[in-house]
């Protein structure tokens, strides 16, 4: 097993003091967005076996049916097929959504056919991977996830009192469900920037109103209204009322699969996610927005957030269960007094220490410790057997297949 030494992005929407926090340095005063641990080619995290820091990635590379395991490598190849992140939003993450497996296939291939740059501006798809991926709370988290019922989108827009979301609400009211949901998001997304703004405004206005009140909706539209005043005039705010909000307690979680539009807000997270750069925006971004692209993308069909809560097993293991083979993300709680607790997997895993402390003892050979604190994490190659114990929560990542 190996400490990991692990990179921080600094996206604009970052937290300045989430991430320190959790780790217990200072604040740079700068955004610090998300804490990477991984083998992802942007920020690899780091290991040191003696001979000094070397990528993660580097050391996979070098035997990865030794690191991975057979099975991860017959499955997914040899690389790590997922990514761990400490994700802490202070502003409103871009309104995106991911492709499925053969839209990411066929997208990548068809750049890549035409010459566009890896590094393109204007540029899709990063790879041929799609990229599901589960968030899970550490504070109270909020987020958008999935189209609203139509009829339910077209009550909250008419309670605006917005003339000109009136074209919206009727077509909301008077189609089909899918085709009311394309048709509203795509007339929004192709709306002249100047002439939707006056709309977007007073919208704004209007959930800042109406989050005031008491209301079925109240929280939503305060959500909205934040969302407004990070980006004002943008038209993804009006894309963003179609889609329901959710606020997640501590220990809650959300699966974000293909096609499901969604954006993340406010609070600090566990995020693990589909080794993929591949994202689709429509909106809350100065960043490319492809419309017919994302239209052959987006799931036009309401669905309530589901929100997850861990299953517990009888080894003390809360799984988080999702529908995908390249990653599981469970958890521990351990209570001060409770015994070690077996964990071994035939392929790789990644613990991290969320609260409190983690200590790691090799189970066979030499017996080797390894002790997290809040923040700090590791990882273990495939097949290496170890025993867990706290005070402390920890999180697991692993390879479902």
């Amino acid at each position: 097993m190996d400490r990991l030494v692990n990179t921080v992005r600094p996206y604009a929407w970052g937290s300045v003091t989430a991430i320190p926090e959790l780790l217990g340095t200072e604040p740079t005063g700068e955004p610090q967005a998300e804490l990477w641990m991984g083998a992802h080619p942007g920020a690899p995290s780091r290991v040191d076996r003696g001979a000094g820091p070397v990528a993660l990635s580097d050391v996979i590379a070098a035997d990865p049916e030794g690191e991975l395991g057979p099975d991860a490598v017959s499955h997914f190849g040899p690389r790590l097929p997922f990514l761990l992140k400490v994700l802490a939003a202070a502003s409103p993450l871009s309104l995106q959504v991911h492709p499925d497996l053969a839209r990411a296939g066929a997208g990548f291939a068809d750049e890549e056919a035409r010459g566009v740059p890896l590094d393109a501006a204007h540029r899709n798809y990063k790879d041929a991977n799609h990229k599901p991926e589960l968030i899970c709370a550490l504070t109270p988290f909020d987020g958008l996830c999935g189209f609203r019922d139509a009829d339910q989108a077209g009550e909250l827009l008419a309670a605006l009192e917005v003339d000109s979301l009136k074209p919206y609400v009727d077509v909301l009211h008077a189609h089909p469900e899918s085709h009311a949901l394309r048709e509203v998001l795509t007339a929004v997304l192709t709306a002249d920037r100047e002439a939707i703004a006056d709309t977007v405004h007073q919208a704004a206005a209007a959930a800042e109103r109406l989050g005031a009140q008491d209301g079925p909706h109240a929280a939503a539209y305060r959500a909205y209204a934040s969302i407004a005043r990070h980006y004002p005039g943008d038209p993804g705010v009006i894309a963003a009322m179609l889609l329901n909000y959710v606020r997640l307690q501590p220990g809650e979680a959300l699966y974000l699969g293909a096609g499901v539009p969604h954006a993340y807000l406010d609070g600090l997270g566990v995020e693990i996610m589909a080794n993929s750069d591949n994202v689709l925006r429509c909106g809350l971004t100065p960043k490319h927005i492809d419309v017919p692209e994302l239209l052959r993308v987006v799931h036009f069909e309401s669905a309530a957030p589901g929100v997850l809560r861990p299953e517990a097993e009888p080894s003390g293991e809360e799984v988080y269960t999702t529908p995908i083979d390249e990653f599981r993300l469970s958890r521990y709680v351990l209570a001060e007094g409770t015994g070690s607790l077996p964990l071994s997997s035939r392929t790789a895993q990644i613990l991290l220490c969320a609260s409190g402390t983690a200590v790691l003892r090799g189970t066979g050979g030499e017996g080797a410790e390894l002790r997290l604190a809040q923040g700090e994490s590791a990882f273990v190659p495939a097949g290496e057997a170890l025993a867990l114990s706290g005070p402390g929560t920890v999180f697991r990542a692993t390879v479902a297949a």
